[in-house]
């Protein structure tokens, strides 16, 4: 089957075509580093390693390069409130960042640029722009003019007549139009600087990524990722650069958005105030539960961040994850209990079972990575798993080996969408207690109903889980099975 990507240049889903057969090369904006992330924008960079991860998975040499923007305004205005260096401040929230990605079990790019480390690559670009007449220079200030670019507007499917009659006026009356932006800003007091051929001063900010990108990975790369929010201008800026400056097309082969996080419908952002620090998200329900968040919803999708969510996603995955353990625990007691040497065939079914879901998985991934419908095909093992292994306690030796390919089937799957199991925590996990308690009332919900069916699955669910519930006058209590 083909990997098909919905690629925001085109408006469809296209044939994922390589530039180079066998390897992929990646580019995702990194962030600008003034504070700590939010979930938001950590939606980003785990949508991308959820694509990276699944390419990897389908064979691919993914090369994955992902920068960090730590020269902007907003960089310059936060160390002078602080007091501090921007380069202090750009050092701290740098840390801060990578340990919250490796607090989420993001892996780390391959390449890590710094805007400040790349300053002469954008000088080049910004020279050859001038030298083509497509930049021009004032006071110190140079600006591309997007006139002279006639596919400005391919990427966000907008027309620059609309643009240039939509504007509001313009402050920088020195600008050709409106819709020209800034490639190189003089030097004000007091701001970082380089010596530049227009004299002191900085890139912009769109510079930076068109350098970086092509300097790693090369005219026309294969993926270029981001925010919805970032296709303009950001990214049809990046396009406007990078083909400008080349004379080349197209600069990226396909172009990746993911979605939203919105609270109670509004979108997630500092400058709104309704953010959740990814450190504080991550101390209330854990990096798996975050992640089984994100991946319950498609990629392009918004979704809505709200903290009964996030516990149902911390339960889906314990659902994955305690079948781990159950497999697990029925490996470990085989000393104690008489093995049949052969079954009935049952394992056969079994293992036809992950074949089909594995299948599904990769079918549903290779719709521009469906990851909802890949969990589904994950919970199918889930179920298969828990259908084979209910009320028994004798296992052939054929059906142990399929009980560990279901194991290794999990896992592998687990892995391509950044999922890890450790298997069943017990009374250690610190979501344990609330699980249990929600299923007891669930349960207990259901009786009333006299859905009696319902109740029996929940209470086997509790039995997979190790927990013995008693029903008293007092109420269900419930307690964790001892071994042995």
């Amino acid at each position: 089957m083909v990997l098909k990507v919905h690629n925001t240049l085109t408006g469809r889903k296209d044939d994922f075509v390589p530039r180079d057969a066998g390897r992929v090369a990646m580019y995702v904006c990194g962030p600008t580093v003034y504070n700590y992330i939010h979930v938001g924008n950590a939606r980003c960079y785990l949508t991308f390693d959820m694509v990276r991860r699944y390419l990897a998975f389908r064979g691919y040499d993914v090369l994955y390069a992902q920068n960090f923007t730590d020269v902007d305004d907003k960089i310059i205005n936060a160390a002078a409130e602080q007091g501090i260096d921007p380069t202090v401040l750009t050092a701290t929230f740098i840390e801060a960042f990578l340990e919250d990605m490796a607090a989420l079990g993001v892996a780390p790019p391959d390449i890590a640029p710094l805007a400040t480390e790349h300053i002469s690559d954008m000088l080049e670009m910004i020279e050859s722009l001038i030298d083509k007449g497509i930049a021009y220079v004032v006071d110190g200030d140079v600006y591309y003019e997007v006139a002279k670019f006639p596919a400005y507007g391919r990427l966000s499917h907008r027309d620059l007549a609309d643009l240039q009659a939509g504007a509001r006026v313009d402050v920088d009356s020195r600008k050709k139009a409106a819709p020209d932006f800034a490639l190189w800003k003089s030097a004000k007091p007091g701001e970082p600087n380089w010596d530049s051929p227009w004299g002191k001063g900085r890139p912009g900010w769109h510079i930076e990524c068109s350098a970086m990108s092509l300097k790693y990975l090369g005219f026309s790369f294969d993926i270029h990722g981001g925010g919805l929010d970032l296709i303009f201008p950001h990214h049809e800026n990046e396009i406007a650069q990078a083909e400008g400056a080349t004379g080349e097309s197209p600069f990226v082969r396909y172009w990746l958005h993911n979605g939203f996080v919105t609270m109670s419908g509004e979108k997630m952002a500092k400058s709104v105030g309704n953010v959740i620090r990814v450190r504080d998200a991550l101390a209330e329900a854990g990096p798996m539960a975050i992640r089984m968040l994100f991946l319950g919803t498609h990629y392009r999708s918004p979704i809505d961040f709200n903290a009964d969510k996030l516990a149902e996603a911390g339960r889906a995955y314990d659902r994955l994850n305690n079948l781990v353990g159950n497999i697990d625990r029925i490996a470990a007691a085989l000393d104690d209990k008489i093995t049949v040497l052969t079954g009935a065939g049952k394992e056969r079914q079994l293992l036809d079972a992950l074949r089909s879901a594995e299948a599904a998985f990769v079918a549903a991934m290779d719709d521009d990575f469906n990851a909802p419908d890949a969990l589904g095909a994950m919970f199918t093992v889930t179920r298969e798993v828990n259908t084979f292994i209910k009320d028994r306690t004798r296992f052939s030796l054929d059906e142990i080996d399929a009980l560990d390919e279901a194991k290794a089937t999990l896992t592998r799957l687990g892995d391509a969408l950044g999922l890890s199991f450790t298997g069943f925590a017990g009374s250690a996990d610190v979501n344990f207690k609330a699980d249990v308690d929600a299923k007891i009332a669930a349960r207990q919900a259901a009786k009333a109903a006299k859905d009696w069916d319902a109740a029996d699955r929940i209470r086997n669910d509790l039995a997979l889980l190790d927990v013995v519930i008693e029903d008293t006058p007092e109420g269900t209590k419930w307690r964790v099975k001892k071994d042995g």
